[in-house]
């Protein structure tokens, strides 16, 4: 078995024939579908099983209410491929892309994550394609600081060799759970790549955690930062400021005390105001900013 295609599934009895069909569809066909039923309360529990039964690749895990990395972690103990990859059941990928990027996996069995190319918030006002060149990376912080892996955490645009996940799992009860996972299966691989193969559609659901983040899951993405920052790894002033502007939206919407480190990067007025005010100081006068700019009622 190449590939086990994990796809956890809660209540999306609307999109989940189309995610499951764009596999499906794929001219690569060493696979193995697992769809992880964490506890739906609508049709996708029967859908599922129905699925199942028309394609004896595929198979079905039946589990109570967990959340997502709960559903992923369940799925990965099951995975019996080489490689491991995910998609979220209201999205869905491209023609051939699979066939691409195995093929790619296969001309070089050292690439331990092979990331390939997005189009994000599709079917929203915003939707645009992040598109990944051909680049091969021999260390996590190459990966994170020139390729901007930080900007894309995401699980689903990935191909992971299965042994990666033999110590590390999805963290229970967060969200932006792929920012708190990804740094530490980069420092499990030995060579990332990236290709300009294959497309993932990541559609865009206005009820989502990523359009409705409240204080507490921006301060659980700025605490998986804080983690690699911590940890004594090298950055960089983009990637600080990247931090930064987080730590600004954490204080806006919770006023709990910043908890960014200082360190003396340069490079953007952000950066020379943060020095000269003090990181509580900069996180006031940004609200301060943002009240002042919002137009009244």
């Amino acid at each position: 078995m190449e590939l086990s295609i994990i796809i956890p599934v809660y209540n999306v009895e609307k999109t989940l024939r189309r995610c499951v069909e764009s596999v499906l569809r794929q001219s690569f066909q060493n696979f193995e579908m697992i769809l992880v039923d964490d506890g739906s309360t609508d049709n996708s529990a029967t859908m599922v099983d129905e699925i199942a039964r028309t394609d004896n690749r595929i198979s079905v895990i039946h589990q109570s209410n967990q959340g997502l990395s709960a559903a992923r972690n369940t799925g990965i103990k099951a995975a019996k491929g080489r490689y491991i990859t995910f998609i979220d059941s209201d999205d869905f990928i491209a023609q051939d892309t699979y066939k691409g990027v195995m093929d790619l996996l296969n001309a070089h069995p050292e690439y331990d994550i092979l990331e390939f190319s997005v189009i994000e918030k599709y079917g929203s006002k915003a939707e645009h394609p992040l598109i990944l060149d051909d680049c091969v990376y021999q260390n996590q912080q190459e990966y994170w600081l020139k390729g901007q892996a930080y900007r894309h955490t995401y699980a689903w645009n990935k191909i992971y060799r299965r042994e990666l996940f033999a110590d590390i799992e999805f963290p229970k009860g967060r969200n932006f759970e792929d920012a708190h996972t990804l740094p530490k299966l980069m420092a499990a691989a030995k060579t990332i790549a990236t290709t300009s193969l294959g497309t993932y559609y990541y559609c865009w659901n206005d009820a989502g955690i990523t359009a409705n983040a409240n204080g507490q899951d921006l301060t659980s993405l700025l605490e998986a930062h804080l983690a690699y920052i911590n940890g004594n790894n090298k950055i960089d002033a983009t990637y600080y400021t990247h931090v930064l502007n987080i730590q600004l939206d954490v204080y806006e919407a919770t006023k709990a005390m910043p908890l960014l480190p200082i360190r003396p990067l340069y490079g953007n007025l952000k950066l020379t105001l943060l020095h000269l005010l003090g990181i509580k100081c900069l996180c006031k006068l940004n609200t301060l900013f943002h009240k002042a700019i919002k137009p009244s009622h």
